[in-house]
C-alpha cells in the first residue's frame, strides 16, 4: 500500500480525535468551483494563477500568504491585502508576475439560506456578518471572543417569505405592463380615429365658416345702405324714395351745368368782342403820338396776344355735355328702383358714378357725397357712427353664428394638431408612456412633496405655503447602467440597463443653473417614487418604480427572480 493511502485512511481513522478538524480547514472558505484546485491527499498545493509554483500542502490556510495570487488562504485574512503593487512572495518570481486575486472571497455555505461569497477582510473580524454569512463561519476563529451562531434558517425562512411577495410583485408587474400596453394601443387607435374622422368635419367646418363669413358681410353690406326713414306716399319703398332725391339731385345738377355753359358762352363772345377793339386799337394808332399811357397800353396787349390762350370749352367735353343735357334718364333706368322695395339693389344705389361719362365723373363725384350727407342729415340713410354703437339684429345675429362657428372650427383644428403631434412623439418602447402620459406620483422628503408627472414635468411643492419650483420639463428618453443592491422589499434599481426619463429648463435657481432632473426607473408593481437627491446644486437624481419597465420574463429592475448574490468580483 502507498504511503499516501495509508495516510488518507489513517486520517479518517482519527476524524473521532478531532484530526477531521485539520483535513476541513484546507477546505475552508473554498467554493464549489474551486474544490477542484485543493486535493486534500495531496502533499503540496499548486498556486491557482501560476502553476509553476507549490507549497507544502501545510501551508493552506495556515495563515500566511504563499501564493502571489492568495489562492493558497481561502479561508482567512492572510491575502486580503493583495494588490496588482504586491511584492511577490515565494522564490524568485518575476517582478511582473500577475498578483491579481485568484479566488472572488470567503465562501459562506449558508445551508437553509443562499450561499455567497463575503471579503476576505470580513474573514475574523470579529463582526457577524449575518447579511452575508448567516452561518457565522466567517468567524471560526472567535476573534474577541466573538461567536456567531447559525441562523441561516430563520434568515432564510424569512428570505423565502420576502422572495415569494417579492415574486408575486413582479408578477403583477408584468401584467400590469401588459394591461398598459393594451392601454396605450387602444388610445394610439382612438387618436387616429379620430383624426379620420374630423378630417371631414374640418373640411365641412371650414366651408361653412367661409359661407356665414360671405353671409355676414352681405348684410353688413345692406345694412350700411339701409334707410331710416319710410316710405313714400307714392309708392315704391325706401330704395325708390332714395332713387326719386337721386333723380331730382341729377336733375338740379344739370340745369346747373345747363346755366354754367350758357354763362361760359357769354364769357367768351365779350371776351372775343374785347380782344377784336384791342386788335383794331393796336393797328390804327399812330406810333408818333408821343403818349406814353398808350404806348403802355399797346406793349400790355402784345404781352396778353403772345401768351397761350386758354380753350374754354373742349369740343370733346363739350359733346359730353350736350348728351348729359339731351338724355333724360342720365344713363340709369329709374323704374326700377322707384318700382319695387328689394334690399339687394341697395348695392347698385353705390355705383352711380359708374353711369355717368368719364370727364363729368370725379365733379359729380363730389355732388353725390353731397347727396349722401344730405340724406344722412335728413333722418333717410343711417351715419356710420350710429350703425357702429349700434349694429342690427340681423347683423348681430350673423356674427353670433359665425362665431360659434369658428369657435367650432378652431377647437377642432386645436385639437387636432395636439393628436397629431402626440402620435409623433416617443413614448417609449411598445408606446408604453402613452397610458401613463396624464398620471403622476408624489413622494414626501424633509420640507417638501416632490411630484413627477410621466413625459410632463417633475415639481418640488413646499409643505409650507405649497409653493411649487418647476425641477425640469420632460425632454428625452436615455439609458444608463445600474449596479446596485436591491433591498428585502425589492424596491431598487438592481443590475441591468435602466431606462432613463430627461427632465430639463426647470425653474432658474439663484446663482446656479436652471433645475434639472434625471428620473431612472426599474421595474415596479406600482408607480412610486423611490429616492430623490440632490448631485450638484439644482441638479437632481430620482430613482422610481413603474411597471412601464419590466421585461416579458421577468422584471428590467428589482427583480425579485433574480437574487443578486455578493459582488462576483471584490
Amino acid at each position: 500500500m502507498k504511503p499516501e493511502s495509508t495516510l488518507a485512511l489513517l486520517l479518517i481513522a482519527l476524524s473521532s480525535a478531532g484530526s477531521a478538524a485539520n483535513v476541513d480547514s484546507k477546505l475552508r472558505g473554498v467554493g464549489p468551483d474551486f474544490l477542484k484546485f485543493y486535493d486534500t491527499a495531496a502533499d503540496t498545493f499548486t498556486c491557482i494563477s501560476h502553476p509553476s509554483l507549490t507549497i507544502p500542502a501545510s501551508r493552506v490556510n495556515d495563515d500566511f500568504c504563499d501564493c502571489p495570487d492568495g489562492s493558497d488562504e481561502p479561508g482567512t485574512a492572510a491575502c486580503a491585502h493583495l494588490s496588482p503593487l504586491s511584492p511577490p512572495s515565494v522564490g524568485n518570481v518575476a517582478k511582473d508576475i500577475n498578483s491579481t486575486p485568484a479566488l472572488p472571497g470567503f465562501y459562506c455555505q449558508n445551508k437553509g439560506h443562499n450561499p455567497q461569497y463575503i471579503p476576505f477582510t470580513h474573514v475574523n473580524d470579529g463582526i457577524c456578518d449575518y447579511d452575508l454569512c448567516c452561518d457565522g463561519s466567517d468567524e471560526y476563529a472567535g476573534a474577541g471572543g466573538i461567536k456567531c451562531e447559525n441562523k441561516c434558517k430563520q434568515i432564510g425562512n424569512e428570505w423565502r417569505r420576502l422572495d415569494n411577495i417579492r415574486q408575486q410583485s413582479t408578477s403583477n408587474a408584468i401584467k400590469k405592463r401588459a394591461q398598459l400596453v393594451t392601454e396605450a394601443q387602444k388610445l394610439r387607435r382612438e387618436a387616429e380615429d379620430w383624426l379620420r374622422d374630423s378630417k371631414g368635419k374640418l373640411e365641412s367646418l371650414e366651408v361653412k365658416v367661409k359661407n356665414l363669413e360671405q353671409e355676414k358681410n352681405d348684410i353688413e353690406r345692406r345694412e350700411k345702405g339701409k334707410m331710416v326713414g319710410g316710405t313714400s306716399s307714392s309708392g315704391g319703398g325706401k330704395v325708390g324714395v332714395l332713387a326719386g332725391l337721386a333723380k331730382t339731385r341729377l336733375d338740379e345738377v344739370k340745369n346747373s351745368l345747363d346755366k354754367v355753359r350758357k354763362q361760359s358762352n357769354v364769357y367768351k363772345s365779350r371776351i372775343d368782342e374785347l380782344e377784336g377793339i384791342l386788335t383794331a386799337f393796336k393797328t390804327d394808332y399812330n406810333p408818333n403820338f408821343n403818349d406814353e399811357g398808350v404806348k403802355r397800353a399797346v406793349r400790355a396787349w402784345d404781352d396778353y396776344a403772345a401768351r397761350d390762350q386758354p380753350t374754354f370749352v373742349d369740343p370733346t367735353t363739350d359733346a359730353d355735355i350736350s348728351d348729359v343735357l339731351t338724355d333724360a334718364t342720365h344713363g340709369i333706368e329709374w323704374d326700377q328702383f322707384q318700382g319695387g322695395d328689394d334690399p339687394s339693389d341697395i348695392d347698385v344705389l353705390y355705383q352711380f358714378e359708374a353711369y355717368l361719362p368719364a370727364p363729368l365723373r370725379d365733379w359729380l363725384d363730389q355732388q353725390l357725397r353731397s347727396l349722401k350727407i344730405m340724406l344722412i342729415e335728413n333722418g333717410i340713410l343711417a351715419a356710420p357712427s350710429e350703425m357702429a354703437a349700434g349694429e342690427s339684429k340681423a347683423v348681430i345675429e350673423a356674427r353670433s353664428r359665425l362665431d360659434a362657428v369658428q369657435r367650432e372650427f378652431d377647437d377642432l383644428k386645436r385639437q387636432k394638431d395636439e393628436k397629431e403631434k402626440a402620435l409623433s412623439d416617443d413614448f417609449g418602447a411598445d408606446d408604453i408612456f402613452r397610458a401613463l402620459q396624464d398620471k403622476c406620483v408624489q413622494k414626501d422628503s424633509g420640507e417638501y412633496t416632490y411630484e413627477l408627472c410621466w413625459l410632463k414635468e417633475v415639481t418640488q411643492i413646499s409643505k409650507k405655503g405649497g409653493s411649487r419650483n418647476g425641477m425640469g420639463r420632460f425632454e428625452k428618453f436615455d439609458t444608463t447602467y445600474s449596479d446596485e443592491d436591491v433591498t428585502a422589499d425589492g424596491k431598487g434599481l438592481g443590475t441591468g440597463e435602466r431606462v432613463v426619463l430627461k427632465y430639463t429648463e426647470g425653474a432658474h435657481c439663484w446663482q446656479g443653473p436652471d433645475r434639472s432632473t434625471t428620473v431612472v426607473l426599474a421595474c415596479a408593481e406600482n408607480e412610486e417614487i423611490w429616492k430623490i437627491m440632490e448631485e450638484e446644486k439644482c441638479v437632481y437624481r430620482m430613482e422610481a418604480g413603474t411597471p412601464a419597465v419590466c421585461t416579458g420574463n421577468a422584471a428590467t429592475g428589482g427583480d425579485s427572480a433574480k437574487v443578486k448574490k455578493e459582488k462576483d468580483e471584490l
